[in-house]
């Protein structure tokens, strides 16, 4: 039978400290050629309202450990402004709901196996990301989060700090006040720490020891002149990298990997996170990136290292409490999908949770 997962049943199986263990061996595993996966392509293509633009995305990936994901997306996108900031956004059918869809196999046979809701994993894979980035370069006595956004990344992202770092302090900023608000209290009463909801942002950054932007804006709204030193930094949203001023004070750097280049075609190799196809590619869309820039990629060479430096002992990653990191994972998200979905798969089956339908539904006796 092939299993139906919606994001409740996910839920209650996937924990953080879970996904960073599934995340820490599958990159593990793509360094030693056990796995492989592509960068993401996306698809756009205009709809009738110029304002706005289809794309569907793909990542995908794979191991000898048993599994293979193909990650999908299918959304419209467009950007809004509300109090002074441009935010990115998106639906499918209609504002409010979503398209993204999981497909596990199995590489021992071929069968499908799972299709998997991935509104909770994403912010899982996403926050392991972060825990993991913070376990290897935030300073051991990290104690103080500095965060920028209040939503389910930021919910996610405290999870993982919590795992791996012991967190007594939160100091928060998002413009919608009473949002934020509800997550300070939220935050206090799941994790026993002290919560200061910001008036501004700028007070987020005083006695920061990690720095966490964790936004749907369109643009960085980090202030890089305001980062103190020993601070380890994390972005999601905003182009995935920091303003200008944070890079010029980043030490070092920490990516965790790049995928393979294709077998035989070393030509190909990418550090980009996503490659896109356009139609009417003179009109400019929305989506990852601004209207035609390029993917972003890897940064500041002379202070890059990756994880495999660290966990083969090339490098201790930060070597003081008073150098300035950051942290990122490459275009590996095809590697990280199959290897959560697949311990969700798993986990949800030992559950008895999911929906089970015939597999025989997916199998055809025409060869293709």
């Amino acid at each position: 039978m092939t299993l139906i997962i919606n994001n409740d049943d996910v839920a209650k199986v996937l924990t953080v400290d879970t996904t960073i263990s599934a995340l820490e061996a599958s990159y593990r595993d793509l360094v030693s050629g056990e796995a492989t996966c592509r960068p993401r392509i996306d698809i756009r293509i205009p709809t009738s309202d110029r304002n706005k633009n289809y794309q569907f995305g793909s990542m995908e990936g794979g191991s000898t450990k048993g599994y293979f994901a193909t990650r999908m997306k299918s959304d419209i996108l467009y950007e809004t402004t509300y109090n002074g900031a441009t935010t990115s956004e998106k639906y499918c059918v209609q504002p409010g709901l979503f398209c993204g869809l999981i497909f596990l196999t199995s590489v021992e046979n071929g069968e499908p196996l799972a299709f998997i809701n991935d509104g909770v994993l994403q912010h899982m894979r996403v926050a392991g990301d972060g825990g993991i980035g913070v376990k290897y370069m935030a300073r051991m006595d990290a104690e103080v989060v500095g965060m920028l956004g209040s939503g389910g990344m930021a919910r996610s992202h405290m999870d993982a700090f919590i795992s791996v770092r012991n967190i007594k302090r939160l100091q928060v900023y998002s413009p919608t006040r009473e949002n934020c608000e509800a997550f300070g209290r939220e935050m206090a009463a799941k994790h026993g720490i002290e919560v200061q909801v910001c008036d501004s942002p700028e007070q987020i950054y005083r006695g920061a020891h990690i720095i966490a932007s964790l936004t749907d804006s369109a643009v960085s709204v980090l202030d890089g002149t305001l980062i103190e030193p020993g601070a380890h930094v994390i972005v999601v949203g905003s182009e995935g990298r920091p303003d200008r001023a944070t890079m010029e004070k980043v030490d070092v750097y920490l990516r965790f990997g790049d995928t393979p280049a294709p077998t035989g075609h070393p030509e190909f190799e990418t550090d980009a996170e996503y490659i896109a196809w356009e139609a009417r590619p003179d009109l400019p869309k929305f989506g990852n990136g601004r209207w035609g820039t390029r993917a972003r990629g890897a940064w500041l060479p002379e202070r890059r290292i990756t994880l495999a430096d660290i966990v083969s002992g090339k490098t201790p990653g930060r070597s003081s409490d008073q150098q300035i990191t950051w942290s990122e994972r490459g275009n590996l998200q095809g590697a990280q999908f199959y290897a959560v979905a697949g311990k969700v798969y798993e986990l949800a089956k030992a559950a008895g949770l999911g929906y089970e339908i015939p597999t025989s539904l997916f199998l055809q006796d025409i060869r293709n």
